[in-house]
């Protein structure tokens, strides 16, 4: 058998060649690689010391491969291609028995593990991996069997599998409200502390939306404290330093506890707030399929 350390070519050459040879470029293989052009050519020479050939010509500031450069090019690339399908492969069998549930973090946090154990008790052979972010569900290269967001954000090419409703309505902490007689009137919420959770684009119910959802006729604009995470303003709500608009997917258990508490009686109900998708990619396992029956039993 061949030893292989002294047959091939310095390993860490290979990659910044076969990007260059690949992309046609120095400039995009070091993009690619995360590499300077100086990096990405000390190396390519070097593989070029080592096998005694010139793999690329250098002509008027840009490189053109030789026939031997465009062979092993072909080679490497290949030999990568197949590398990763397997490794890809791999990845996946170890996955098998997981099901990757893509989240909004705030439904996430505050809805979705508060419940999650419950759904193990029901299901002990089902595992469930929970994947937060804050970004929409077609942004991700990350593979996922369900996703919950936000109705209205883009989906990407995932398959819609029902629509919930949910309410959102004011809410902060009794020490807030000491000094106040409650439930406070509609009219008194100018003269209060407001918070606000703004986002790009504002795909989200902020005040001045809920206001005018409901017929209400004054603005607040942005009175008040602006929070660009939802989590922060509802710590903020929390210490009493103000009142925010809460969706009651993500602060029932804080009203039930009386954690939190509401200062006005309006509220504003949504009835296709949150949206549940199927990967479009990926068929539909049978642990993916009862956590689907559980997420629509314990939403609708």
């Amino acid at each position: 058998m061949k030893n292989l350390r002294n047959t091939l070519p310095p390993l860490a050459s290979l990659l910044p060649f076969e990007a260059a040879a690949r992309l046609g470029s120095i400039t995009k293989a070091g993009a690619e690689l995360g590499l300077t052009q100086a990096a990405i050519s000390k190396q390519i020479r070097a593989l070029e010391e080592n096998l005694g050939t010139v793999l690329f010509e250098r002509r008027n500031r840009a490189v053109h491969l030789t026939e031997d450069g465009r062979e092993l090019g072909r080679l490497l690339s290949e030999a990568f291609d197949s590398v990763s399908a397997f490794s890809e492969d791999l990845r996946q069998k170890k996955s098998e028995g997981e099901v990757v549930l893509r989240s909004q973090l705030c439904e996430g946090l505050y809805w979705l593990l508060p419940r999650l154990s419950g759904f193990y008790q029901q299901h002990p052979d089902v595992a469930v991996r929970v994947s937060t972010s804050t970004q929409p569900i077609s942004e991700s290269s990350e593979r996922f069997d369900l996703a919950l967001q936000t109705t209205g954000r883009n989906s990407g090419s995932a398959e819609l599998a029902f629509t919930a409703r949910d309410e959102v309505m004011p809410v902060c902490s009794p020490r807030y409200l000491e000094d106040l007689t409650t439930p406070l009137s509609i009219s008194e919420l100018p003269q209060q502390r407001l918070l606000h959770h703004k986002i790009e684009p504002q795909d989200w119910v902020d005040w001045d939306t809920w206001l005018d959802r409901l017929n209400i006729g004054f603005r607040v604009g942005q009175n008040g404290a602006v929070f660009d995470s939802y989590p922060m303003m509802m710590q903020a709500v929390l210490e009493g330093y103000g009142i925010a608009l809460g969706w009651r997917r993500t602060v029932d258990h804080y009203l039930n506890s009386g954690i939190l508490v509401r200062p006005f009686a309006e509220s504003l109900v949504l009835p296709d707030s949150l949206s549940i998708y199927k990967s479009g990619k990926r068929q539909m396992r049978k642990g993916a399929a009862t956590l689907l029956k559980w997420l629509e039993r314990e939403l609708t």
